[in-house]
């Protein structure tokens, strides 16, 4: 399957998804206006989020894979990254929203509707859970698309609450168990949202991934026979995928540039393969004195 038949997938399913959350979306805010549901209400503001964060997640997946060009050398590769740290930011502050409208709820709590509340929790379930579906096998290597994910599945896990609150509404009329549920969603939100935060600000910011050590690939580097040193060591990811390595490197003897060339493409195959590093800009160097420090104060 090439890249582009996989772009086209990914989307498709986003599209199926934004569709399925504009019904759901609708249909949880006549219920909540009608209930009069804290609940429900905060479940359609929160699919309404999800709209907007699979529209920006369909967006950013359809610039990713623009074609690179002499003024976007890297073409437009981190546009995922932004749209999954937007759409991750979006998520706190939705989460912190609604704790704060739901604690108010807690301390004056309203009668509430609970067959409206039950029907449109189930109808939540069913429509976020076929999107989960749709977008599950994308998530695992793609930050946008697990941005988009995690919404669907705060989604469907306050559905399932909302249903628990419509039953325990409907039987024993605790109506203050609405807004109990309507927080206890948004700190699942906060705290689903903080490490995918952290982790697209790493590659914003240029950090090494967490899954390679440096001081390891400085080690693999020097125990090739040909090289002496490696220093002035940068490691950081693109996007999702593609890692970057550079590095000066010296040479243990005055090489041709011939022989020099077929050592790198060794260095190269290794690195990718006990790494998964994908593209390496090496400063090749004999005899020059300059700070060996792996990294560049």
């Amino acid at each position: 399957m090439s890249e582009h038949h996989h772009h086209d997938i990914g989307g498709t399913k986003l599209l199926i998804a934004i569709v399925l959350n504009i019904i759901i979306t609708v249909a949880q805010l006549i219920g909540g206006i009608v209930s009069g549901s804290l609940a429900l209400l905060s479940d359609a503001l929160h699919n309404f989020s999800d709209v907007m964060a699979l529209f920006i997640s369909w967006a950013a997946h359809r610039m990713a894979h623009k074609e690179a060009d002499a003024t976007k050398t890297f073409g437009y590769k981190r546009a995922e990254i932004v749209a999954a740290l937007f759409n991750a930011s979006v998520l706190v502050g939705i989460g912190v929203y609604l704790i704060y409208e739901s604690s108010l709820r807690l301390i004056d709590p309203e009668p509430v509707v609970s067959s409206w509340v039950i029907s449109m929790g189930l109808l939540g379930i069913v429509v976020n859970g076929g999107s989960i579906w749709l977008l599950e096998a994308d998530a695992h290597d793609n930050m946008n698309i697990k941005a988009a994910y995690l919404h669907l599945l705060g989604d469907v896990l306050t559905s399932v609450a909302v249903v628990i609150g419509g039953v325990a509404i409907y039987y024993w009329e605790l109506f203050w168990i609405d807004p109990l549920i309507s927080i206890l969603i948004a700190l699942y939100l906060i705290i689903a949202s903080i490490g995918l935060i952290r982790e697209t600000t790493g590659v914003l910011m240029q950090f090494a991934p967490a899954s390679v050590n440096l001081n390891d690939v400085e080690s693999a580097l020097c125990a090739h026979p040909a090289i002496a040193n490696a220093h002035h060591m940068h490691l950081w990811r693109l996007d999702d995928h593609a890692i970057h390595l550079e590095a000066h490197l010296d040479f243990n003897d005055d090489l041709p540039l011939s022989a020099a060339t077929e050592t790198i493409e060794q260095i190269e195959a290794e690195l990718r393969e006990q790494f998964g590093i994908t593209h390496t800009t090496f400063q090749c160097e004999y005899g020059r004195s300059d700070d060996k420090s792996i990294i560049r104060r």
